[in-house]
Order: C-alpha cells, then sequence, then structure tokens
C-alpha cells in the first residue's frame, strides 16, 4: 500500500518513536515537582521546548505545547483578539484558511465582531496589497497561513507580515503544513503547528507568542497552564522536528522531482484534468488536480482498491454537496478532486505505479458513472439542461453533452439544485474557453447560463 496523504497526517517518524518509548521510561513523573523523577521530567519537558524553540527561530519562553494544532489555532486568535480588545474587533482572514481559523472568525462574528476574508488569486495566493487595503482602524489581528493544506500553494508570510507590522498589527500563521520543512520567514507575532503534520505523535500542538505581543489567554487558567503535559509525546514531537529538519534540505529537492512528474504526467496520460496550485511557489510533496467527469469519492476508492491511500481537497462526495473552500476561493474545478502529498521517503518506483494506474482508475469512473442521457429542450435561442435532482459532476456532463448543439454565440441555461454545480460550472466554462454568463433564481434550483463561444 502507498501512503500518499501525508498533508494529513505524516507516518511516525523513526526518531520520535524512539524518543517516544525512551520518555515513556522517564518522562512519566509530574515535571512541577521538586523530587527526582519530577526533576529529570522537568528537564526533558524543557530540552523540548528548547529544542522546539529553535526549529520555529523564537525564543523558548515564547512557545506553548498544546493538546492540538487546532486547539493551538483557538487560543492563539482567542487570545490576541483579547489581548487586543481595546484596539478592536476586527479579524482579516485568507480565504483559503484551515477551517480551524475559519471557524475562530465564525465565532467572532457570532459575538459581534467582525471579519474580511481577504480573497485570491487563482492558484491559491493572496495578494499582500489586498491584506493592506483590508487593514483598518479597528483591527486587532490578522492571519494567514504559510501553506495550503489542499493544494501547497505557499504564501507571502514575511510581505504581509511587513504590512501588518507597518500598520501595528500582529500577523498570526498557521504553519501545521510548512513547519517541517523549515522556519516561516518575515516577522510574524503569533504561530501554529501541530505535530503529526511533520512525523510526531498526534496530540501535540504548539503556539508561539512574540514577547510584546499584546495577548490574555481565555478560559481558566491556572498555575499548570493546559493541564499536565503529554510529556512523551511532546519529546517525541521536539525531536522529531529536529530530526525532519535535517533530512528537510535533500528530501525536498527529491519530492519535488517526484511531485513536478506527477503534474507534467496527469494532464497529458489523463484527458479534460485542470492542475491546481501554484506551479512554483509551493510544498514539496503536495500536488492536486481535479478530474472532469467524475466523482471524487469514487475515485478515491477506486485509488484505494489499487493500493493507493490519497485525498481529496473537494468535500463535493455523495455524503455532501458543499465543494471545498479553497477550491471555491480558487475558482478551480472541484469535481474529481484528487490530493497526493507524498510522505518522507516516498519511492519513484511508487510514484510511476500511481501514473500507471490513474488512467484506467478515472476512464473506469467515468464509465461506470455513465453519463445520463440529458434532458435538454431548445426555448427560442436557448437550450436549456434539466439537471434537477443529480449531483456533481453529472450537471457538468450534461452540459459538455449538448454544448455542440448550439451555435456559436447560443446560450445553454443548466438548471441544477446541487451546491457544488455554483463552483464547477464556471470552472469548466474556463477549461472549456466557454462564456460563463452567470446565474440567476429558477423555479426550482438555480439556472446556469453558459455561451458557447467555440
Amino acid at each position: 500500500m502507498s501512503y500518499f496523504d501525508a498533508a494529513s497526517s505524516a507516518p511516525l517518524h523513526p526518531v520520535a518513536r524512539q524518543a517516544l518509548l525512551a520518555s515513556l521510561d522517564e518522562g512519566w513523573a509530574d515535571p512541577s515537582r521538586l523530587y527526582r523523577e519530577g526533576r529529570r521530567a522537568r528537564m526533558l519537558l524543557d530540552a523540548a521546548r528548547e529544542a522546539a524553540a529553535e526549529a520555529v527561530g523564537c525564543r523558548a519562553d515564547e512557545l506553548h505545547f498544546t493538546p492540538s494544532g487546532t486547539h493551538a489555532v483557538h487560543s492563539g486568535i482567542a487570545g490576541a483578539l483579547a489581548g487586543r480588545r481595546r484596539v478592536g474587533r476586527h479579524l482579516i482572514v485568507s480565504a483559503v484558511e484551515h477551517s480551524s481559523v475559519l471557524h475562530s472568525a465564525e465565532a467572532l462574528e457570532t459575538e459581534g465582531g467582525s471579519v474580511t476574508r481577504v480573497s485570491v488569486e487563482r492558484s491559491g495566493r493572496v495578494d499582500p496589497s489586498a491584506y493592506a487595503a483590508a487593514l483598518r482602524q479597528d483591527t486587532a489581528l490578522a492571519c494567514l497561513q504559510s501553506a495550503n493544506h489542499e493544494v501547497g500553494t505557499e504564501q507571502p508570510v514575511a510581505e504581509v507580515a511587513e504590512v501588518c507590522r507597518a500598520a501595528g498589527v500582529p500577523l498570526m500563521v498557521d504553519a501545521a503544513q510548512s513547519l517541517g520543512w523549515g522556519p516561516v520567514e518575515g516577522g510574524w507575532s503569533l504561530l501554529a503547528g501541530s505535530a503529526h503534520k511533520w512525523g510526531g505523535p498526534a496530540g501535540v500542538g504548539l503556539l508561539v507568542v512574540r514577547k510584546g505581543v499584546r495577548f490574555a489567554a481565555q478560559g481558566p487558567t491556572d498555575e499548570r497552564g493546559h493541564g499536565f503535559e503529554n510529556l512523551p509525546a511532546i519529546v517525541a514531537a521536539a525531536a522529531s522536528l529536529r530530526a525532519v529538519r535535517a533530512e528537510a534540505a535533500q528530501e525536498a529537492v527529491r519530492l519535488r522531482e517526484l511531485t513536478r512528474r506527477i503534474r507534467d504526467r496527469v494532464p497529458r496520460l489523463v484527458p479534460d484534468v485542470e492542475v491546481v496550485g501554484d506551479p512554483e511557489r509551493r510544498l514539496p510533496g503536495i500536488v492536486t488536480f481535479s478530474c472532469l467527469y467524475v466523482d471524487g469519492e469514487t475515485l478515491l476508492h477506486e485509488l484505494d482498491r489499487e493500493g493507493f491511500s490519497v485525498s481529496s481537497g473537494s468535500s463535493c462526495t455523495s455524503s455532501t454537496l458543499t465543494p471545498s473552500h479553497v477550491l471555491k476561493a480558487m475558482g478551480v474545478l472541484s469535481e474529481g478532486n484528487v490530493r497526493i502529498s507524498l510522505p518522507s521517503g516516498a519511492t519513484e518506483e511508487d510514484v510511476e505505479r500511481f501514473l500507471a494506474v490513474l488512467p484506467g482508475a478515472v476512464a473506469g469512473v467515468r464509465e461506470k458513472l455513465g453519463a445520463p442521457t440529458p434532458s435538454a429542450v431548445v426555448r427560442a435561442d436557448e437550450l436549456v439542461v434539466d439537471a434537477l435532482g443529480k449531483r456533481c459532476p453529472i450537471p457538468v456532463i450534461e452540459l459538455a453533452k449538448v454544448v455542440g448543439d448550439v451555435p456559436v454565440g447560443g446560450l445553454i441555461r443548466v438548471l441544477s439544485d446541487d451546491e457544488a454545480a455554483r463552483l464547477d460550472i464556471p470552472a469548466w466554462c474556463e477549461m472549456r474557453e466557454q462564456q460563463y454568463v452567470g446565474e440567476e433564481p429558477a423555479e426550482k434550483g438555480t439556472a446556469y447560463l453558459v455561451r458557447r463561444l467555440v
């Protein structure tokens, strides 16, 4: 079985396993106690904090271990907003942030605060000038991920941090995906990470709050902070971060070559595919593509049967009608979305076998899906396609089958009650060089208007 989903959770690094087992014997006592076992546990905790701080590029007393990366994000945003409450209750986030950041933003809005969501380019990258334009007198905090978890695009953190610094606004960085590859550059103020993303154990996050940042921890607090630390897991997390950093430069070169091979060859091997994300400014191991006329969940199951564990950046599956917020913000195709995130040590042979298997898997899904005969009628100078009650990707399949039935300049009205069509039909028009005119309410569902150009 080839595991290609390291962006969700990386396999436990051998160094993490060794450190975890060793610290189970040495680090089980309460590190706040003064007796021998407690002092030994405290030494392990302090050493882990110093090692993690060195890797992050901060002071040891600025770094706090948390029960998870999500907890670190929520605590960081809540504490920074509370600390700067007198300034205002305005938060800036990018439209492609991890759901943990967006959920914190929604919670702020529920409590009466305001949020600006900065749009991204089609590559998934933000424009620093958009952050500059979003800053206000009452802006308490800005958030920007270091790299995207679904498509791998790296963000201009240093430039955005400079813009925020000039305005006196702290920038919080979600560095969960990138921290294993290197420190985050720039003058950021807060940073969150998650150990299981770099090969450490699950259940360990880290939150960095720079000195001078106004911060008020939320919730009940006591001398233990977040409670009794999971010291063995913390030691393993710090040890693995140091280990992966030592291997990062060489491994990044190797994985970039493998993902470049996937990016280049998939569109040649499989028709009607869109490779998404920035082609250059990206994490080494992530490559994402979307296949027209394919149900993403079915394709993932087919690849699983072929021995590949992959994921999808799209939530457009049989269990939900909601497309990925990242793909939606980018304006790219969501149907048939596949994210490959190679773990450290992934082999060339595994990648070549994947490329050999993928065309057949996609063709098989398309055949099984069996695009139904579209229910289309002509009304004056337009063609109406009734795709009501049919889920992604059927509306796009039916559109593609009838586009040749209208003259150049003719209009096609696609009726659909699938939320994913709002993203996939415009993306299809972009790929097929047709004009997406817009949408309008229909008696049932929504009418999506497409004009044939070629």
